[in-house]
């Protein structure tokens, strides 16, 4: 049932990657202040976008599971926050990147921004010995949708920290002041962020599909085996 609409939806992933690229590097002008580096803010910033968003979905769906007890939210909850620890790490790596390219340091521990993101990264990171250190499936996946959804409250405190934060350090990806994004700019950006958020759900159904087929591979094995022991 997770796989309905999945090869579609990859090639849709496909040419929008592949058009955020082009634009990114034939269409989008060079930052005034930061030149080519500037660019990573294409990847950086929608991959930190939908990995938060991501966090988000993963508590609504363990919100359902609770007031359900349908295994499969559960299981899209999992899978929802996976995806988005992948996309957190990766938002931490080209952050380095281009904080080193900037500042000439690969970290800034008084940059709330930075410290935020891996303080809620971090957080998630207990989801996975929390999860698997109880063997009970129900009571696995009653105590990991309680922590997914008490997780969840802490990732708007990210998008507060940008906002709220006085001693700004982090990298300006605009000369002009006014916070607008220039048309190039900000159509790029926009294609990017789509891009993302369609990688995001295609590999979100793609780990859904493979792990519903191995729970119906195993459930095969254990009727045959169960018939075999029968009939001898």
């Amino acid at each position: 049932m997770y796989s309905k609409g999945l090869i579609p939806l990859a090639g849709a992933t496909v040419v929008t990657l592949a058009a955020a690229m082009a634009l990114v590097f034939f269409y989008a002008p060079l930052d005034a202040d930061q030149g080519f580096v500037q660019k990573i803010f294409y990847v950086h910033v929608p991959m930190a976008i939908v990995s938060l968003c991501g966090f988000v979905a993963g508590g609504i769906m363990a919100i359902k599971y609770l007031r359900s007890r349908d295994p499969s939210w559960d299981m899209r909850s999992y899978v929802a926050i996976h995806i988005s620890i992948i996309l957190g790490v990766g938002v931490l790596a080209t952050g380095a990147i281009w904080a080193k390219a900037s500042w000439g340091h690969w970290w800034v521990w008084d940059e709330p921004v930075l410290v935020s993101f891996l303080v809620v990264v971090l957080l998630y990171c207990v989801y996975y010995p929390l999860r698997f250190s109880i063997e009970d499936r129900e009571r696995q996946a009653r105590y990991s949708s309680v922590f997914a959804i008490a997780a969840g409250a802490f990732v708007p405190l990210n998008f507060a920290a940008v906002r709220m934060a006085e001693a700004y350090t982090h990298p300006r990806v605009l000369s002009q002041t006014g916070g607008n994004l220039p048309g190039e700019m900000r159509l790029t950006f926009l294609v990017s962020l789509l891009a993302m958020t369609l990688l995001y759900v295609t590999l979100w159904k793609l780990e859904l599909t493979s792990k519903h087929a191995s729970m119906q591979l195993k459930r095969l094995k254990r009727k045959l085996a169960e018939r075999e022991a029968v009939a001898a």
